[in-house]
């Protein structure tokens, strides 16, 4: 059910606060933002969703390597809570491991236990994508090389379907900031061959120069990593997400066509 792209649309709208229907939760006000916030975490802790989504996020990620099963049993609880407190927060899991292992039945349990969409490493078998589940989508993870025809390469991508999303695999976090126009030309280039919507990985306390080289690069979503929802991975969450509100902002006022003041003084 495009649960990415609504995810993608709503966060570039504001919403408006207050409750819903007569008996109906209330809804805290939420302004437009230039991305998508995703916090990945990498382990699973009681109440480290619902506090994420507290402090801004949009989505949350998780990572399971493919082995244990019965931490599918605590994801399921983590996600319920975290529904409680937003219930259109979109929720995925990373599969870093044994993706061989997936099947039909395999990705119908994801489902079950709330996951919304995987994030899907690139020498994952072909036939997942062909291996259609309801409601739950699939992200291809993206990486980057720079040979000359790796635009054209990687293209082909956009003849499968079954993708509602891509990761893109830049390593580009701690060097943002210094990038040049060619080098921010070098990875357009593969960012318009792939034109799914798309995530990056962004630091714990991003710049404001990282942010603005961030948004050169056309993304849809940007990704947290944290370990848990300490005060301190709280408060990287409420500036990342205020900084992405700004260059919204900014970039609105940008569009806005100035009109010259052709008055004469007196």
């Amino acid at each position: 059910m495009a649960k990415l792209q609504d995810m993608f649309t709503q966060a570039r709208r504001a919403q408006g606060g207050g409750g819903i229907g007569f008996l109906g939760k209330s809804r805290p006000e939420s302004k437009a933002h230039a991305a998508a916030l995703v916090v990945e975490f990498t382990q699973t802790t009681a109440g480290s969703a619902e506090a994420a989504l507290k402090a801004g996020a949009d989505g949350l990620l998780f990572t399971w390597d493919g082995k244990d099963s019965s931490v599918l049993d605590t994801l399921k609880q983590e996600i319920d809570s975290a529904k409680a407190v937003n219930e259109n927060a979109v929720t995925g899991l990373h599969i870093t491991g044994n993706v061989d292992n997936l099947d039909r039945d395999s990705l119908s349990r994801l489902k079950d236990q709330g996951v919304q969409y995987l994030i899907l490493p690139f020498n994952a078998p072909a036939r997942l994508l062909a291996l259609e589940n309801k409601d739950l989508e699939k992200v291809v993870t993206v990486p980057m090389r720079k040979e000359e025809n790796y635009p054209l390469y990687i293209r082909n991508l956009t003849a499968f379907d079954g993708i509602a999303a891509v990761l893109l695999d830049f390593g580009l976090i701690g060097q943002v900031a210094s990038m040049t126009i060619e080098d921010v030309l070098v990875y357009r280039a593969v960012r318009e061959a792939v034109r799914f919507p798309a995530f990056l990985y962004v630091k714990s306390g991003l710049s404001e120069a990282d942010a603005y080289t961030i948004s050169t690069l056309g993304v849809q979503g940007v990704i947290l990593t944290a370990n848990n929802a300490s005060e301190t991975t709280r408060g990287y969450i409420k500036a990342l997400r205020e900084l992405l509100e700004k260059i919204h902002q900014d970039e609105k006022d940008q569009d806005t066509p100035s009109v010259p003041n052709t008055s004469k003084g007196r």
